[in-house]
């Protein structure tokens, strides 16, 4: 039945999305590691607009642990470097009224625990979102056997499909997850 492929179509579409979603959630995670996606959350008061960052400067890892943000409007310097210190990363950054450094310091052990636990919750939640496609999907399965347009047999296999669908998605965000634990406690 074509409705049942477009279910199933639909449904790899919106749980791809949110595996898409947690891989950008960890990539804003801080590790050790100088990321230019550590700054992607951070918003700017840009002449009174929130602005996300990387709309109004260049980010770069020129070493390791060091992140260069230059600004393509000198003027913003000063409203980056307050947006980057009221963010929740822990970063001290310092200007040189071009260019502004922010040196990444080692994790210590309490907060990698901290970070293993929010990039958890990230995994979470992308599962959740992950189960409730799969709730709509049944839902509207169940409707078309309700309103005689498929059979049981039919919906048994688009169901079982379902489920494997979400198993297989539910798997990559699991992965996900433990590739980025071992990067967080990686010292």
């Amino acid at each position: 039945m074509p409705a049942i492929e477009d279910f199933l179509a639909d449904a790899t579409r919106r749980m791809d999305k949110s595996i898409e979603s947690t891989r950008q959630e960890f990539n804003s995670v801080r590790t050790g590691r100088a990321s230019p996606a550590l700054l992607d959350r951070v918003q700017v008061d840009y002449y009174g607009t929130p602005t996300p960052l990387k709309n109004l400067a260049s980010i770069s890892a020129p070493e390791p642990r060091l992140l260069n943000v230059q600004p393509f409007d000198p003027n913003s310097v000063k409203a980056i470097e307050k947006a980057i210190q009221e963010s929740d990363l822990g970063l001290q950054p310092s200007n040189d009224g071009k260019l502004i450094r922010l040196p990444i310091p080692q994790l210590t052990e309490e907060r990698r625990k901290e970070l293993v636990k929010l990039v958890r919750r990230y995994a979470e939640d992308g599962k959740v979102a992950i189960r409730n496609v799969r709730r709509d999907v049944m839902r509207h399965l169940e409707e078309l056997v309700r309103n005689g347009e498929v059979g049981d047999d039919e919906e048994r296999r688009a169901e079982n499909q379902v489920q494997k669908l979400t198993d297989e998605h539910t798997k990559t965000i699991d992965e996900l997850l433990k590739h980025k634990e071992a990067e967080i406690m990686e010292v």
